[in-house]
């Protein structure tokens, strides 16, 4: 039998801390990724490191660059409109099964007034990086309490793609409170039990960030040409 590999801990850790860079955008879109500055940087040998960004390749987030390097992959706007498409239906779906089962799954409940709460603590302090976990954070207890388990399924490959997105809207200072107040419109629906508001909120929560964010994109690209 083929030995188990001994490094499958540090190389989830140096893929989470190389996805949070991207998500981030401590590393920018374009820029190439040297594997041997990274590793220094991580405290890592170049082994995890290299298999971390081959797990990234396969999901898109870089690319191939040059003799054995990578890049960090451009944000297409029109891919990203097509997954906001899809993640609006899904949303809608997990908030109005959600707001189905709210009256007896107190721990889906707890669970989803505990990161409304925590989204209502930002301010202009918090950080890129903060804001992206607390939003996903959010969503993730919708789904939760939605109890399909094939909806975080479903979306879970797209969560890294979705994270870079976020990031394009939430830097922005103006729109933070706004997708926070939207988040508490969709959680009063569901927390209520009113199915068919909460799935109205949800849609239209991802239409307005897939919108912004497609429009952001686009602007950046148009600037830099």
């Amino acid at each position: 039998m083929i030995p188990l590999d001994p490094l499958p801990n540090l190389i989830d850790q140096v893929y989470a801390r190389i996805l949070e860079a991207i998500s981030d955008r401590t590393l920018q879109p374009g820029q190439r990724i040297r594997q041997n500055e990274l590793a220094d940087r991580l405290g890592v040998s170049r082994q995890p490191v290299s298999h971390a960004l081959h797990l990234l390749h396969r999901q898109g987030l870089v690319s191939e660059s040059g003799k054995r390097g990578f890049e960090v992959t451009q944000l297409d706007p029109a891919r990203i409109r097509q997954l906001y498409e899809v993640r609006g239906a899904i949303d809608a779906l997990a908030a109005r099964l959600a707001a189905m089962r709210a009256g007896f799954d107190a721990a889906g409940r707890a669970r989803l007034e505990a990161a409304l709460a925590a989204g209502r603590l930002i301010d202009r302090t918090t950080t890129l990086a903060e804001l992206i976990v607390l939003d996903v954070d959010f969503h993730r207890a919708i789904y939760q309490l939605a109890g399909n388990p094939v909806i975080e399924e479903t979306i879970a490959p797209q969560w890294p793609h979705m994270r870079r997105s976020m990031a394009t809207v939430l830097s922005e200072l103006d729109y933070r409170g706004s997708a926070w107040a939207e988040h508490a419109d969709i959680a009063g629906h569901i927390l209520a039990g009113d199915a068919s508001a909460a799935e109205r909120a949800a849609l239209a929560h991802a239409q307005t960030a897939g919108r912004m964010t497609e429009q952001r994109l686009r602007a950046t690209n148009e600037a830099a040409a």
